[in-house]
């Protein structure tokens, strides 16, 4: 096995500045998004991993897929039932990075998480491709499942049921939106002195600071 302290990455692509920053966290995000997506070598550009916190305190992180990025803040989808979706309840919090690697960038956020509307689950749900919809009402997500058949053969039973129709959203399916109050834009520097600048909210307002690397 390679010695993971022997591995070394040089950061040369770029430098974060103040004067540099668009107006507001949303306008320097759609920016550095819109880079990622553009480039071949960045796979998955609206790959974010999310960290939620549980009723006793037990933090996870898993990968999920931003599905909007607006002024409010990001959206993503999953099942209601999931070990994500218990931790919200109970801490309806939570931080999410993205990371694109190729770019030496990475763009951090922390703030509240609370459902979308029932419409703009609906409206997304449609745009899935059909495999998708069927998986959302098949997989009884985090929980122990006996088998891959299992799991196929639920998926079997879904197809059987839609086969003469759209399929619509599962009631125990749907979007969150993570509404943040920090949003950290971190630019990788030579010497790892990295530039990082963070928008922070002030009541109505937005402070952008630098944070020492």
């Amino acid at each position: 096995m390679s010695d993971p302290a022997s591995l070394r990455q040089a950061y040369l692509r770029g430098q974060l500045d103040e004067a540099d920053l668009a107006g507001s966290w949303h306008e320097q995000l759609a920016a550095w998004f819109a880079a990622a997506a553009a480039d071949p070598a960045v796979p998955e550009p609206n790959a974010i991993q999310l960290a939620t916190v549980d009723a006793a305190g037990r933090p996870s992180v898993r990968t999920v897929l931003a599905k909007r990025i607006d002024e409010r803040g990001i959206v993503f989808y999953t099942n209601y039932d999931s070990a994500k979706a218990r931790d919200l309840a109970a801490q309806p919090r939570a931080a999410a990075v993205f990371v694109w690697l190729a770019h030496h960038r990475q763009v951090r956020l922390e703030g509240t998480v609370a459902k979308v509307s029932r419409a703009e689950t609906a409206a997304y749900f449609a745009t899935r491709p059909h495999e998708s919809q069927v998986g959302a009402w098949a997989s009884p997500q985090s929980q122990v499942i006996e088998s891959r058949e299992a799991l196929d053969a639920l998926a079997a039973d879904v197809e059987q049921r839609f086969a003469d129709g759209p399929i619509e959203p599962p009631p125990h399916w749907g979007g969150y939106l993570l509404t943040p109050d920090r949003v950290e834009f971190w630019q990788g520097r030579v010497g790892r002195l990295h530039d990082r600048l963070r928008f922070r909210r002030d009541g109505d307002d937005w402070l952008i600071e630098r944070l020492a690397p």
